[in-house]
């Protein structure tokens, strides 16, 4: 049953209409966390590693797809705008969250775009968000560019390792490829937690 997979999932990703299904997984992904646009890339990541598909082809289509689906995310924000602002009430709970929210993404948005992009679920939460909030699109297009070569060069590479690593066994290059995308995700969380908490004043050892 595995060897069958295995099978289908090779002539999966050496078909040309692979590069278009990153694309497309890659864009939805960005306004509808539902799709798990990393294990594809990541998969790509892991058979690239043995020629097929082309790892630059997957960076490139994922890259283009995420920057795509980012864009969607900003503009139903921005159409959303108005109305939004309208059911706000003045001096609510819901009214200074969003007022701290714009305050935030002006000052730092690139950064929080960034960072958001390798967050399942948050990335689209803080597009639509810098959309309503009035956040310039010529900024959010450059962060957005920034945003989505560094995830698709990051999810790509970490599954291209895997795939070096067991190049004679797909199925444990693709394990290893997940393995270590989830080391790196916990990594980092770890810090950001650690660094958050001494910003706080609080301990590490508590």
């Amino acid at each position: 049953m595995v060897d069958q997979v295995l099978v289908w999932v090779e002539g999966a990703v050496s078909s040309p209409w692979f590069y278009v299904a990153l694309l497309v997984f890659a864009c939805v992904d960005a306004f509808f966390p539902a799709v798990p646009s990393e294990s594809l890339v990541i998969t790509a990541g892991v058979y690239a590693a043995s020629g097929e598909p082309s790892l630059a082809g997957a960076i490139v289509c994922a890259a283009a797809g995420a920057f795509a689906g980012d864009h969607v995310a900003f503009w139903v924000g921005w159409a959303s705008r108005g109305r939004l602002e309208g059911r706000l009430r003045p001096g609510s709970r819901r009214e200074r969250a969003f007022g701290w929210a714009s305050r935030t993404l002006r000052r730092r948005g690139g950064l929080v775009l960034v960072v958001a992009r390798y967050v399942p679920g948050g990335r689209t939460a803080v597009t639509v968000t810098m959309g309503a909030s009035g956040y310039p699109g010529r900024l959010f297009a450059l962060f957005a560019g920034v945003a989505a070569v560094s995830w698709g060069a990051y999810a790509a590479l970490v599954g291209y390792v895997g795939g070096r690593a067991f190049e004679a066994d797909p199925l444990r290059g693709l394990l290893a490829g997940f393995g270590l995308a989830v080391g790196i995700t916990v990594a980092v969380e770890t810090v950001r937690f650690v660094v958050a908490r001494r910003r706080a004043g609080v301990p590490a050892g508590r």
